[in-house]
């Protein structure tokens, strides 16, 4: 594969020596959070110039030692679902969630056929004018909605993620636990939050707090390159390459949280195989200043060339 990033070279960038002065190092828990293989990558099956196939994209992941995908498709995709989880399956892939926009009898029949059990990610229905937040008849009917979805999910061993995106309401994570806690009085207790940096729209100052208010409840995160003010950021950014990001992971580090840590790719204009490289070469700077401020070195650039060897 000579226009992949082999294996090695993504290990030795996210597996770089993490002492730094004085001999500080990451916890094991802490390294293992941001380690290769609790990684997914997300947001590449609609968004890849190169448009590869199953094949084609189970080996991309494969030659950056990505073990984890988030699978976001489209309709196109829908015929190639089965070949989708058996190529990811001959490359050592798993797939670990899967959008789900609303019940889809297809998706259901191809989880059930090949025995695997992602998260099924859920965005908002969005709603002109939203609701304040606590808003109790938007919550109701929040419920109501995910009700059935989660039901299904729970035949077959998944759990619902509800994925901040759509609108501001459904985006802000207070409305999104009375979701789950209306849920749960109707015993449903399979549903959580898949937070990601980028639609986060509460103060750089107003995080931590947050954070701790979503912990409990949080089965996936997506890192994003964030700027000081994240109310005020509407892109994709490779990670590592702004002022706020590494602010919001000291959070969530210091939380002792675990879970699948997605790298987002939704940038139809680069390769996705580049996107996600440089996101990794970004981790990897991240997880040093983690470390010590200072000891990544320079921070990484949008304008940075592409890592080597693709």
């Amino acid at each position: 594969m000579p226009r992949l990033l082999p294996a090695l070279f993504a290990l030795a960038v996210l597996l770089a020596p993490l002492c730094c002065g004085g001999g500080a190092v990451l916890t094991a828990g802490d390294s293992a959070l941001l380690a290769p293989a609790n990684l997914d990558a997300w947001c590449i099956v609609p968004f890849d110039p190169a448009k590869r196939g199953s094949e084609a994209r189970a080996a991309m992941l494969q030659g950056l030692g990505i073990t984890k995908l988030a699978y976001d498709w489209r309709d196109e995709h829908i015929p190639t679902f089965d070949a989708e989880i058996e190529a990811l399956q001959r490359h050592g892939i798993e797939l670990t969630a899967w959008w789900y926009p609303g019940h889809r009898q297809e998706i259901l029949d191809t989880i059930a056929r090949h025995h695997i059990h992602p998260q099924l990610w859920v965005c908002g229905a969005a709603r002109p004018g939203g609701a304040p937040v606590g808003d109790a008849q938007r919550t109701e009917a929040e419920a109501q909605r995910i009700l059935p979805l989660a039901k299904e999910a729970a035949a077959l061993g998944c759990r619902i993620g509800l994925y901040n995106h759509r609108e501001a309401w459904y985006e802000n994570q207070d409305n999104q636990i009375a979701i789950i806690e209306r849920l749960r009085r109707d015993g449903i207790d399979n549903v959580g939050i898949v937070f990601n940096f980028h639609h986060y729209r509460g103060a750089a100052g107003e995080f931590a707090a947050r954070f701790t208010r979503m912990q409990p409840y949080l089965i996936a995160l997506n890192l994003n390159g964030m700027p000081a003010d994240p109310a005020a950021y509407p892109a994709v950014r490779t990670v590592g390459t702004d002022a706020g990001e590494l602010a919001m992971l000291r959070v969530v580090v210091a939380s002792g949280w675990q879970g699948p840590v997605g790298l987002i790719h939704e940038r139809p204009a680069m390769d996705a195989a580049e996107g996600l490289a440089r996101s990794l070469r970004g981790l990897a700077w991240l997880r040093q200043e983690l470390v010590q401020p200072g000891a990544g070195g320079a921070q990484p650039s949008e304008q940075d060339p592409p890592p080597p060897h693709l």
